[in-house]
């Protein structure tokens, strides 16, 4: 996805639906920690139980996911297999600039009657839940 700066045309479609598919890949709090874990280098399923205190499937799952998006590689380690992050700098780059962001905005995604912290669902457009706005008359 590029971000047009004001004389390139805006991204198509498609672009679009792949960058909101990277970043619904990232939407995950335990997918967001084993990649934390993963900066610091290789990590097994059964590091990563240990270090986060999750069930197995559940890491499991969570890495499958994180590698069908391209976002860690798997190699065999015996009778293991040892996660790494597949482009790291990249990885860190965006996780910094999303630190960021949250700082610039005083978290205030985390208030979001859709995407908010506590939310459960991901409404449809049309299911989409208006914004209070502090101060301004409606």
């Amino acid at each position: 996805m590029t971000i047009p700066t004001g004389a390139e045309s805006a991204p198509d479609g498609g672009d679009l639906q792949v960058a909101a598919a990277l970043f619904h890949s990232l939407s995950d709090p335990s997918r967001l920690a084993i990649l934390q874990h993963l900066i610091f280098g290789e990590h097994r399923v059964r590091d990563l139980t240990e270090h986060l205190g999750l069930a197995q499937s559940t890491v499991s799952a969570h890495l499958a996911c994180l590698r069908e998006c391209g976002l860690v590689a798997s190699r065999p380690q015996g009778r293991a297999s040892v996660f790494s992050l597949v482009s790291a700098p990249e990885l860190l780059a965006a996780l910094a600039a999303a630190e960021r962001l949250l700082a610039t905005t005083g978290q205030g995604v985390a208030l979001c009657p859709n995407y908010g912290v506590g939310t459960t669902t991901n409404p449809t457009p049309e299911e989409l839940k208006v914004h209070a706005t502090v101060g301004a008359d409606r």
